[in-house]
C-alpha cells in the first residue's frame, strides 16, 4: 500500500470511529479527485567518493530547503506528493509550508499554510516510500511562483533530485525558517529540485498534457528562472488559446535514455513512464520526445571514474521502435493519448544522422500513436536539415535557445490536446 493511500485510510478510520457510520465515511474520505498541475521527475544522485562537482549534493541537515515552482492550473487548494525514490535512507520532513514567492526568489509574500500529512506535520518515508499530503486551503494562480519550504531532520541526506531544474531552490542557515517570509536565512542557491515532485489541484476538466523525455523537454540551456522550457511555452500558448486550458506537466530529464538507464541521468523512460503516469493524476495526453541520446551514447568513449555516459549500448532503428512501442502501450494502459515527438537535429556524424532520420521517418508514417508533433521540421535549417537554424540554436547545436523552444511549443497541434482520448489523428 502507497503511504497517501494508508494516510486516506488512517482519517477515514478516525472519522467513522467518530460518525459510527462506515460507508459514508469512506465516501467523504474519497469524494475529491485531483489533477497534477505541476511536476519534476526525480533520478538518484550518483553514490560513490570523489564525485565531480555537478554531482555533489549539498547540506541540507536541519536545514530548511525552500523551492520555487509554478503551478500550469489554478485552484483553490493544493495537494503536495513528496518522494523518497531512489534513496536507500528514510526522509524525515519535520515541517513544511506552501506560500507565495516573490518573483523567482527566496521571499514569500505571506505566511502561506502548513502542510500535513495524515494530520501530521511530521513526515517520515522508508527509502523508495511516496506519499500525498492532506489538501492545503491555498488557492494558486497558474503561472505565479510559489515557495515550498521544508525542515529538514537532523541526520537527512540529499540522494536523489532532478538536476537540471532551470530554477534556483534555496538552502537556510541551520533551523526552522519554514514561516520566514525574508530571505536573509537563505544564504545557499543550488539549482536542482528535491523530494516534492507535484503539486495538483481539485480535479480539472480540461486535465493534464504530460511531456516527456530528455534534455531538450527539461529546457537545458534556457534562460534560467524564466520559464523558457518548450512544455512552459506549450501552457502559455494554450492559456492564449482556451478559455479552460490543460495543465502541461514536465517528465524530462536532461541526459534521459529511451532504453537504457544511467548513473547520472534517471531510470531508462520505458521503465519510469509507468511511474510517473501512475502518480500524475488528470493526464490525458503524453507527448514523448526520446532517442537522441541513445543514439548519442553509444559513441562516447567509456573513461574511468563517473561515467554517465554508460552502459555505451548501441541502439538501432528496430530497436528504438520498440522501445516506443513500449511507451505508447503505457499511456494507452493509464487510458492516455500518446503523440511521438521527431527527433531534433544536433549535427550528428553520417551515421547517426541515417539513425535519426530512420527513426523520424518511422515517427511520421507510423498508426501505432495518436499523432506526432514534427519537432523536426520546426527546428531545422532548411538548408542543412541535419542542423538547428542559427537562431533557434542555443550554441551548442543540440539544445534550443528560448526561441527554439517557443517554435518547438508552437509546433504542437492544439486540437489533440483536448480531453477527448477517442480521438487518434497524425500530424
Amino acid at each position: 500500500m502507497r503511504l497517501s493511500s494508508l494516510f486516506e485510510s488512517r482519517r477515514a478510520s478516525r472519522c467513522c470511529l467518530l460518525a459510527l457510520a462506515l460507508l459514508p465515511c469512506l465516501a467523504l474520505a474519497e469524494s475529491t479527485t485531483w489533477t497534477s498541475t505541476w511536476m519534476t521527475s526525480l533520478q538518484a544522485i550518483p553514490q560513490r567518493a570523489a564525485l565531480p562537482p555537478l554531482y555533489q549534493a549539498p547540506e541540507v541537515s536541519g536545514r530548511t530547503v525552500r523551492q520555487i515552482v509554478y503551478p500550469t492550473l489554478s485552484g483553490q487548494e493544493v495537494r503536495l506528493h513528496v518522494s523518497n525514490r531512489y534513496a536507500n535512507t528514510p526522509l524525515d520532513i519535520q515541517r513544511m509550508r506552501i506560500a507565495p514567492a516573490q518573483s523567482s526568489a527566496a521571499a514569500t509574500r505571506g505566511a502561506g499554510m502548513a502542510v500535513t500529512f495524515g494530520g501530521q506535520a511530521q513526515l517520515r518515508l522508508p527509502p523508495g516510500g511516496e506519499a500525498d499530503s492532506d489538501p492545503v486551503a491555498l488557492a494558486v494562480t497558474s503561472h505565479q511562483p510559489y515557495a515550498i519550504s521544508s525542515l529538514l531532520g537532523p541526520q537527512q541526506r540529499l540522494q536523489a533530485w532532478h538536476r537540471v531544474a532551470s530554477q534556483a531552490s534555496y538552502i537556510s542557515t541551520p533551523g526552522d525558517h519554514t514561516d520566514d517570509r525574508a530571505a536573509d536565512a537563505f544564504r545557499v542557491r543550488f539549482t536542482q529540485f528535491a523530494w516534492v515532485t507535484s503539486l495538483a489541484v481539485p480535479q480539472s476538466p480540461t486535465g493534464a498534457v504530460l511531456a516527456i523525455g530528455d534534455s531538450i523537454t527539461d529546457g537545458m540551456r534556457s534562460t534560467p528562472g524564466s520559464n523558457r522550457r518548450w512544455p512552459d511555452a506549450l501552457s502559455r500558448r494554450l492559456g492564449g488559446a482556451m478559455t479552460q486550458p490543460p495543465a502541461v506537466l514536465n517528465a524530462g530529464i536532461s541526459g534521459n535514455r529511451l532504453l537504457s538507464d544511467s548513473p547520472c541521468y534517471g531510470e531508462r523512460l520505458v521503465a519510469r513512464i509507468e511511474h510517473e503516469l501512475d502518480n500524475q493524476p488528470g493526464v490525458h495526453t503524453v507527448i514523448a520526445l526520446i532517442g537522441i541520446n541513445d543514439i548519442n551514447f553509444a559513441a562516447m568513449p567509456a573513461h574511468g571514474g563517473l561515467d554517465c555516459d554508460e552502459p555505451h549500448t548501441a541502439v538501432s532503428a528496430d530497436s528504438l521502435i520498440a522501445g516506443y512501442r513500449r511507451v505508447i502501450a503505457a499511456a494507452h494502459r493509464h487510458h492516455a493519448r500518446v503523440l511521438l515527438g521527431t527527433l531534433t537535429p544536433a549535427d550528428l556524424p553520417a551515421a547517426r544522422e541515417s539513425l535519426r532520420s530512420a527513426v523520424n521517418q518511422w515517427i511520421r508514417g507510423n498508426r501505432e500513436a495518436d499523432g506526432f508533433v514534427d519537432f523536426d521540421a520546426a527546428l531545422r535549417d532548411p538548408a542543412r536539415p541535419g542542423s538547428l537554424r542559427k537562431n533557434y540554436d542555443s550554441g551548442d547545436h543540440i539544445h534550443p535557445s528560448d526561441a527554439g523552444y517557443a517554435a518547438m511549443a508552437d509546433a504542437v497541434p492544439l486540437s489533440l490536446l483536448t480531453s477527448n482520448t477517442q480521438q487518434r489523428t497524425a500530424h
